[in-house]
């Protein structure tokens, strides 16, 4: 066992085997060096501490186009523009990078060739263990295309803004999710009247009305256009200066790549006057169908009356025939109770031909003011206790041609239709005015000068259907026998026939306007004054001064020329003035005055040396006045103090 043991522990030990030959690994700097020198998409090289070139990689040698040995210990400023050199900006990177620890830039660099690129470029400082600067590392990367690229982004924003700013017609802005404003053009100042400083930051609700805001509108609109990608809406919207303008607007969702909402783009448009002239048109287009109804509704109604009027005509001299021959008393009965149908039947044919436009009138220069104030007495005891009357009558108001008659009857169809919608009572208001009306404002009258004539009531009102209607002949709201329906088709067919037009304006429940357009005409004088029944010039006579502006006021509403004096005496020598042509048509004189001449007085002397001028004297006592004079005032027009408008305009439509 020893010996095997011994035996065995004299062999010989094998040796190992050896293990394959690996390839010597380059230490780090030499890795380093190689990723450096095979990167080709940044030049990456060395300067020493003065700028020179001390090494270089693929990536310079592709970018600047010069060989390793071609720009070893070349200053690095060869790369610069001429341009850069002299303003000394290669030098002004190094001293950055040595002092700053670097220098980031961009700008034009210069390839072999000559040809340029545009460059990014980083500078970095070297310095060895003890902080001493040894060099700088420098990487440059050709960004020529990305640059092109931003410029060409840049120019399409640019030419974008300069679009957007340079529309004037719309309001183009932008806003934030919540709907703050983000930015603001040239147009949405003109239609908004705000400047970008004024509006930037606030909620686009400020441009709505306080009705929209209390409604939710703004926020609607915000809702909608996130859901749905668009808002688009037409509506009063508010300028700085507090006026309203008629706006379209359309909202649109913005959304970034992801699809998140980053804000709205907002274009409003000012489309006051489209609006406007679209609305002008349409009631052009109602008026016209309105007119074109009732012209062939008056043509048949016509015809109906005149073949009515023929029937009547037979039938009443078939009753007078019968009337000649001393018939019984139930005859007679009889034949007075067919007069009386027969008269009856005449009427209502009068009514129809006035409707139809076919009732001759009798026109003359009138005016309007001057017919209402002789009227005023009528029209008030129709209107009925309940109402209260208001008169609003325009001083100086242009004459109308008019039949007289016709017209006081038309205004008392209107008070007493004015006076039916309001049977608990209310608010009634006659008023004239003179108007200027562009082509068909009203109706289908043409443009030009007009007098308006205006019944206003408090009472119910009409629905759109019942106004659609108001002038046909036989239509009525009101109860069975308490209208036959021909009221307003008198009024419609009166006017119309004198060159006018009426217009209905109306709410459900407060109230009816009903107005009448006549044709204005200048106020005549000479033989026109007279067939008119009063004249245009007046002196008014009167110590008090109050009392004079008042009784000014009264003939000045009435369309006359004023002229005034402060006593009798005075008055004649204005008068005396003027010679045979006395320059005056009436005279208008208090009964007791100063100076030594009385009312009474200088009316007698005006009656005897100018006797064409028509005279009207006043006074609050005139019994005490005439103690111990025979005469009395019958001679001459006489209103009481405190007189009214009617009371004048009765004396002077009097024959005098």
């Amino acid at each position: 066992m020893s010996e095997n043991s011994a035996s065995s522990s004299s062999l010989p030990v094998p040796a190992p085997a050896p293990s394959p030959t690996k390839p010597a690994l380059p230490d780090f700097q030499q890795r380093y060096e190689l990723l450096v020198a095979s990167i080709s998409d940044y030049a990456i090289y060395m300067l020493d501490s003065e700028g020179y070139v001390s090494s270089w990689n693929a990536g310079a040698e592709r970018f600047k186009g010069y060989k390793a040995h071609e720009i070893m210990g070349q200053h690095f400023s060869r790369f610069y523009t001429e341009e850069d050199r002299a303003v000394g900006l290669p030098e002004r990177a190094l001293n950055a990078a040595r002092h700053e620890g670097r220098f980031e830039g961009e700008g034009w660099r210069v390839r072999n060739d000559g040809t340029r690129f545009w460059a990014s470029v980083v500078i970095d400082p070297i310095r060895n263990a003890d902080g001493v600067l040894v060099g700088f590392a420098k990487i440059t990367r050709d960004i020529t295309d990305r640059r092109a690229a931003q410029e060409a982004l840049r120019q399409s924003e640019q030419h974008f803004r300069l679009l957007v700013q340079g529309v004037t017609d719309y309001a183009i802005y932008m806003l934030s999710p919540q709907g703050e404003i983000t930015n603001w053009n040239v147009g949405a100042e003109r239609i908004k009247g705000y400047t970008q400083e004024e509006v930037l930051g606030s909620h686009f609700s400020r441009f709505f009305t306080d009705e929209d805001r209390a409604a939710g509108v703004p926020q609607r609109a915000l809702e909608t256009a996130a859901r749905e990608g668009r808002f688009e809406s037409e509506g009063w919207r508010v300028r700085r200066d507090g006026t309203r303008f008629f706006a379209h607007a359309v909202l649109d969702a913005i959304h970034d790549e992801h699809g998140t909402l980053i804000g709205f783009a907002k274009i409003t448009r000012d489309v006051t006057e489209q609006r406007a002239t679209a609305e002008s048109l349409e009631q052009t287009r109602n008026a016209l169908f309105q007119a074109q109804k009732m012209e062939a509704i008056g043509q048949l109604t016509g015809g109906v009356a005149h073949d009515f009027n023929n029937l009547l005509a037979v039938l009443s001299s078939g009753v007078d025939i019968l009337h000649a021959q001393n018939p019984g008393a139930i005859t007679l009965r009889v034949l007075d109770s067919m007069r009386r149908a027969i008269d009856r039947g005449a009427l209502l044919t009068q009514q129809l031909l006035s409707f139809a436009r076919q009732q001759p009138l009798s026109t003359a220069l009138h005016q309007a003011n001057a017919l209402i104030g002789s009227f005023e007495q009528v029209l008030r005891r129709a209107s009925g206790p309940q109402v209260s009357f208001v008169f609003d009558l325009a001083p100086r108001l242009a004459c109308i041609e008019v039949d007289e008659a016709r017209f006081e009857a038309t205004l008392l169809n209107l008070v007493v239709n004015a006076r039916d919608a309001m049977p608990g009572g209310g608010t009634l208001a006659l008023e004239t005015r003179n108007v200027r009306l562009r082509e068909n404002e009203v109706g289908t009258l043409p443009a030009g000068e007009y007098v308006r004539v205006t019944v206003r009531d408090s009472g119910t009102g009409m629905t759109p259907d019942v106004v659609q209607r108001a002038f046909e002949p036989f239509f009525t709201t009101k109860p069975v026998g308490k209208g036959t329906g021909l009221g307003l088709s008198q009024v419609y067919g009166f006017i119309t026939q004198s060159g006018g037009e009426v217009q209905i304006r109306t709410e459900l429940g407060k109230g009816t306007t009903i107005s009448l357009f006549l044709p204005a005409h200048e106020n005549a004088g000479g033989e026109e004054a007279e067939k008119q029944g009063h004249a245009e010039r007046v002196l008014i006579v009167e110590d008090d001064q109050l009392v004079m502006a008042v009784a000014c006021d009264l003939f000045e509403t009435m369309g006359y020329q004023v002229q005034t004096a402060p006593d009798g005496v005075s008055a004649l020598r204005m008068l005396e003035q003027h010679g045979v042509d006395v320059g005056v048509d009436v005279l208008f004189t208090d009964l007791m005055m100063p100076n030594g001449m009385t009312g009474l007085e200088l009316a007698r002397t005006v009656r005897e040396r100018w006797p064409r001028v028509k005279i009207i004297i006043a006074s609050g006592y005139p019994q005490q006045a005439m103690q111990g004079d025979p005469a009395d005032l019958h001679e001459f027009d006489f209103v009481g103090k405190p007189y009214r408008l009617a009371d004048l305009a009765r004396h002077l439509r009097a024959p005098g």
